[in-house]
């Protein structure tokens, strides 16, 4: 009797221990790894289990490499996890370089992808170039008309210098430089019309993909297209510039003789507040002279004899100015 009354217990302890046992050995994978022919073992699946590592991230990654004939052991894919990259990208990048003949070792792979470089991308994009397009580059020749051109370049990665190296902002910002460069040195802008593969091939010489991550291919103008006349504006803009320095200083020339013949004015004002001044002494002093006997009577009467005289012939002289004037003959 009590033994029947303990077989639901040792049923209850053993599914307990069965589940705890799944929970900490997940023996389908385990099964599916030897299924591949790829040794791991239950110890190894516990332990991921205890450093909060998911087994299956590391453990179907393993299964991929291994059947790749990649040499990478689950010690160094665990390593690479906890660094916080990503394993199964890593392993993806291992495998499209060997299928495509590119030398990539396990540790620059993982040196790239903790470097924030998708390195699935990088070995995809040494199989398939790829082709960046510029914005519009606006350039002036030397004739001062604008030219508005756009590049496609056609890039590989380098995978040699992928860490450390230069992103595709560099390469189109190297190419906007030399497209300013080769259409400002052109003589006309009729010149770069003709032959835009000129700015290409100028372009391209100047070995732009120096400390970058891309192998720059080719250099293609895909548009050129023709902008403002900037000499011409530059000049319309000095010439109206010349026009208010002149017009300025010709307002200056004009207050300076305002000035000038306010100055004037005032002079003459002065003059005859002076000559009146000095009229008004003339009776006084004339006065002083007969009390004195400096001056006779006779001399005083004599003195308005001749500048009644001197007034009636100035008189005389304005009359007869109009009459004197020469008739014109018909």
């Amino acid at each position: 009797m009590d033994t029947v009354l303990w077989i639901p217990v040792i049923l209850v302890v053993a599914l307990i221990a069965i589940l705890i046992f799944l929970r900490f050995v997940p023996l389908g994978l385990w099964i599916t790894s030897l299924a591949a022919g790829v040794h791991v073992s239950i110890a190894s699946l516990v332990g991921m289990r205890l450093r909060r590592i998911q087994p299956k991230r590391l453990v179907e990654p393993l299964i991929k490499a291994r059947k790749a004939g990649l040499n990478v052991n689950l010690s160094q894919l665990e390593t690479h996890y906890l660094a916080g990259g990503n394993v199964d990208r890593v392993i993806n990048a291992l495998i499209a370089a060997q299928r495509s003949s590119i030398e990539l070792p396990f540790e620059k792979a993982c040196a790239i992808d903790l470097a924030g470089r998708d390195v699935l991308q990088a070995v995809q994009m040494s199989v398939t170039p790829k082709v960046i397009e510029t914005p519009v580059v606006a350039a002036i020749a030397k004739d001062g008309i604008e030219l508005r051109a756009k590049a496609r370049v056609t890039v590989r990665t380098n995978i040699e210098r992928l860490v450390g190296g230069a992103g595709e902002e560099t390469i189109i910002a190297r190419v906007g430089e030399g497209i300013v460069t080769t259409v400002g040195s052109s003589d006309t802008h009729k010149a770069v019309l003709e032959n835009p593969d000129s700015i290409s091939r100028t372009v391209l010489s100047k070995g732009l993909d120096a400390g970058t991550a891309y192998e720059i291919l080719s250099i293609d103008i895909a548009d050129v297209d023709v902008g403002r006349n900037v000499g011409a504006q530059l000049m319309m803009d000095q010439a109206e510039a010349d026009r208010r320095i002149a017009q300025a200083r010709a307002e200056e020339r004009r207050a300076m003789a305002v000035a000038h013949e306010q100055e004037m004015k005032a002079s003459v004002q002065e003059m005859r507040a002076r000559v009146v001044e000095a009229e008004a002494e003339v009776p006084k002093a004339m006065a002083a002279a007969l009390r004195e006997g400096k001056l006779g009577v006779m001399d005083y009467y004599q003195m308005k004899n001749v500048e009644a005289d001197t007034t009636m012939r100035e008189g005389i002289a304005k009359a007869a100015a109009p009459a004197s004037a020469p008739v014109e003959k018909k």
